[in-house]
């Protein structure tokens, strides 16, 4: 395949698939954007574009790689934000001819389908981050920086956290609040959180300070954001030798209120699977 031949998401597709065969089949959708991320090398400048909706622009474009490997039976459906690759993915050796033969032959399928998507715009539109979470997420992002305390505090609460207090202090270190997680009846944590409501990217360096203020005040971090960390604040929250942070951004917080349908009132909804009626056509 020639160089910039097809839309831009293409060049994720081969990486997609290598990056769930070294974690033995499936992973996490933020782990496996990342792992392809790092794979590829992607500079941080491309890493902060978005959008028009605020999503990132490359975790959109392997959104869509997903998508068609997906339709094209390499993936199955993406269950609880696990992506999951099926025995035609695991067999899979694919080439640039393959990836963009995969391409043309879902498009030809659409086209045929009449479906309502629009296949000609996927690097400008949103494949994931759409409907209930991405109206959630505007939603969280939206809210007054008192209301969005008070609402981790609730999304604490209803995790098992107890005795979450939110102090909401200024010059405290951005300490925002604090909580016991308890693991059984003898061992429990004090855990210190931070709420960054915001759609940029929280740095390695704002991983450094709250950890800091947290120093000698509790066994444990939890930064929460509607935004994102960059893979750099990633390696920090974990580096070898100092507390480790937790870190749950905008796509892990929208998993947490779906989890315990806070805030949600589930629905059922089906979506074909076009493998399955191949046999009978």
């Amino acid at each position: 395949m020639k160089e910039n031949v097809g839309p831009k998401f293409l060049r994720f597709v081969i990486p997609v698939i290598d990056v769930l065969k070294e974690r033995g089949g499936s992973g996490k959708v933020s782990e496996v954007q990342d792992a392809v991320i790092e794979l590829l090398d992607i500079p941080e400048n491309e890493l902060e574009e978005t959008l028009k909706s605020g999503d990132s622009r490359v975790r959109n474009q392997i959104a869509w790689a997903r998508f068609y490997l997906s339709k094209s039976g390499y993936l199955g459906s993406s269950q609880r934000g696990v992506w999951t690759l099926t025995e035609k993915g695991l067999k899979s050796e694919l080439n640039d001819q393959d990836v963009y033969d995969m391409f043309k032959n879902v498009r030809e399928i659409f086209k045929k389908n009449q479906d309502v998507k629009q296949v000609d715009v996927e690097d400008e539109e949103t494949i994931e981050g759409y409907g209930h979470r991405k109206e959630l997420l505007n939603l969280l992002q939206s809210l007054p920086p008192e209301g969005f305390e008070r609402i981790c505090q609730r999304l604490l609460r209803e995790s098992g956290f107890q005795q979450v207090k939110v102090t909401g202090k200024t010059g405290d270190g951005g300490i925002d609040g604090h909580g016991i997680l308890e693991i059984n009846p003898l061992v429990s944590f004090k855990v210190i959180f931070q709420c960054k409501r915001y759609q940029g990217t929280v740095s390695a360096s704002q991983v450094r300070d709250f950890r800091g203020a947290m120093m000698g005040r509790a066994d444990k971090g939890i930064i929460i954001t509607t935004g994102r960390f960059s893979l750099e604040a990633k390696g920090e929250a974990v580096r070898d030798g100092v507390p480790p942070i937790e870190l749950v951004d905008g796509e892990k917080m929208i998993d947490m209120f779906e989890n315990i349908e806070l805030g949600l009132i589930p629905k059922t909804i089906y979506e074909i699977n076009d493998n399955f009626f191949k046999e009978f056509k």
